[in-house]
């Protein structure tokens, strides 16, 4: 093989293999140049015995309305505090009479986990001790009046649609009302509130504000991992969904975009707590979010809202508390599967792939009905085995491109002071043999196909709950890195292995002997401590490809020998 093509191959694999989370990051948050419209406003709290969430970002009326600072904070009505539990058959929701916030979530279905996967202790909580996951904040003509100290009066009640839970107060003297109606088969939540005017019958406008939770109780046996999936993400009406990671936001630096917003959610590596619009009704006014206070490397909080116009004092919207699994996600509309952006600045072209091996093992999943690691070890042999035709012909073509490169050689060696001369005679060369000078690309171009598989599963991985606290022979989960480190050792060595038996009947050379060990070495150093089931679908991936090798191997064995070279040309 040509020195140069060998290094070119070392150069392109290890960018790829390497490469991939470098390539493909999460991408940063930009700041917004100038204010938002709400910088204007001045906070006024409401009175009461519970504060606002420390760092909590200054929101006042967007569309540039001029807010003026209040002395005044309403009056605390003497309810008294209550929290109210409504279990449904997937999760346990809480809400309290102090703001009407919704403080907690407890998902049935699924457990927190320890030690690796092996043990569990108890299910799911969405919501970190303090930190609720939904809390408003109303602003009105002069006033952003934060309703986490308002106490409200509860009343409950049985809808169409699941039980309801209804708070009212009047907060600056407005009649203000929270109503939550929990739908029994889902993890969705319908809000609506509605923000009477100061004085009847006025144009008054009216803004609300809801706070997406600024924390997440980490579930997961590796809480850095956990940590480093916090992340806000929205959508534009029209456009596609953007993230903005927890880390890319400095402490105090603010990202604002304009509406209309479909929809926003927080969320950590498997969960998330997201607000939707209605379908068919006015997107949200605007999204802002604030970075937190950093403790330590790792970032845990920061601060995102959601800013909802009141229509004629009125608006409601949808809550989904719960896991990002792809099929509910889908269900909800509106792309909202898309809350969980893959690929970084390439997400135009990952984000489609990535759904489609979801969609395609998901479905393989409820045809088979085997086990998600068995499931990976069918899809990576009929990978292969759809594949194995086009990589034939690159095997055969670069077989038949080491053949001639003697030929080759001794052309550039003869017409070394003649380029046109040279030009002409490659060209004759090629053309005696059946070939083209891109016949090495055309035959390396094959070999490439499965790396989309690769990448998607590569990001498949990083967030599918499916794959959470799956066991698989001595895995004890396949979405975390094999805590024996053994199937990394095999994906190496079936990596040599394969080098090694692509050697056989061919004149080594010191670049291919390098490669021999190179590669292997690059590949214990990329998957050391990638998630387990990823390492399944590699090794399996390298072994259905050793029969392909060997074949091909003995059919260049039978077809070495030396080179006939044509009569000298003049």
């Amino acid at each position: 093989m040509e020195p140069r093509r060998v290094a070119l191959a070392v150069v392109l694999m290890a960018l790829v293999l390497v490469g991939v989370p470098l390539i493909f990051p999460n991408p940063p948050a930009p700041v917004a140049n100038g204010t938002s419209p709400a910088d204007s406003a001045a906070t006024v709290t409401a009175a009461a015995p519970a504060a606002p969430a420390a760092g909590a970002p200054q929101v006042a009326a967007p569309q540039g309305a001029a807010m003026a600072a209040a002395d005044s904070a309403p009056t605390p009505a003497l309810e008294p505090v209550d929290t109210t539990t409504v279990a449904t058959p997937l999760a346990t929701y809480r809400t309290t009479s102090l703001g009407g916030a919704l403080i907690g979530a407890e998902l049935h279905k699924y457990q927190q986990l320890t030690d690796g996967g092996r043990g569990r202790a108890g299910t799911v909580q969405l919501a970190r001790a303090g930190d609720p996951l939904l809390r408003y904040r109303l602003v009105v003509p002069g006033d952003t009046i934060a309703l986490d100290g308002v106490r409200f009066r509860r009343t409950e009640g049985t809808a169409t649609a699941g039980r309801q839970v209804r708070y009212d107060a009047t907060v600056a003297g407005r009649a203000v009302s929270l109503t939550y109606t929990f739908l029994p088969d889902s993890y969705r939540v319908n809000v609506a509130a509605t923000v009477a005017a100061a004085v009847p019958g006025t144009a008054e406008k009216r803004f609300l504000v809801v706070a997406l939770p600024s924390a997440f109780r980490s579930s997961e046996a590796d809480t850095t991992e956990d940590h480093n999936h916090l992340a806000y993400a929205y959508k534009v009406e029209q456009q596609g969904a953007e993230g903005v990671p927890f880390r890319d936001l400095d402490p105090g630096e603010r990202k604002l975009d304009g509406g209309p917003i479909t929809w926003a959610v927080a969320k950590n590596k498997y969960f998330l707590v997201g607000l939707l619009t209605p379908a068919g009704a006015p997107g949200f006014a605007e999204v802002g979010f604030t970075g937190g206070v950093r403790t330590g490397k790792e970032v845990t909080q920061a601060e995102g809202q959601v800013v909802m116009p009141l229509a004629d004092g009125a608006v409601a919207f949808e809550v989904y508390a719960g896991p990002q699994e792809f099929t509910r996600l889908v269900a909800m509309g509106r792309e909202f599967e898309t809350s969980n952006p893959y690929g970084g600045w390439m997400q135009g072209m990952v984000q489609p792939f990535a759904t489609m091996v979801i969609r395609m093992l998901l479905w393989m999943k409820a045809t088979l009905g085997v086990s998600y690691g068995w499931l990976l070890v069918i899809f990576g042999v009929l990978v292969r085995v759809v594949l194995w035709p086009l990589n034939q012909k690159a095997m055969r073509s670069q077989m038949q491109l080491q053949r001639v490169q003697p030929e080759l050689q001794a052309v550039q060696a003869k017409y070394k002071g003649d380029p046109q001369r040279m030009q002409a005679e490659i060209m004759r060369v090629y053309k005696e043999h059946g070939m083209s000078p891109f016949s090495s690309l055309s035959g390396c171009l094959p070999m490439l196909i499965p790396m989309p598989v690769f990448i998607a599963l590569f990001f498949v991985f990083q967030n599918t709950i499916e794959f959470r606290g799956v066991p698989f022979l001595w895995f004890p989960d396949i979405s975390v890195k094999d805590p024996y480190y053994i199937i990394p050792v095999l994906v190496a060595a079936t990596t040599m292995l394969m080098s090694w038996i692509g050697m056989r009947g061919i004149q080594s050379n010191e670049q291919q002997k390098m490669m021999l060990y190179l590669m292997p070495g690059i590949m214990l150093v990329f998957f050391f401590s990638m998630a387990s089931g990823l390492n399944l679908y590699y090794f399996v991936q390298n072994v259905a490809s050793l029969p392909q090798q060997w074949l091909i191997a003995q059919e260049r064995k039978k077809g070495a020998g030396p080179v006939v070279q044509g009569p000298a040309r003049t």
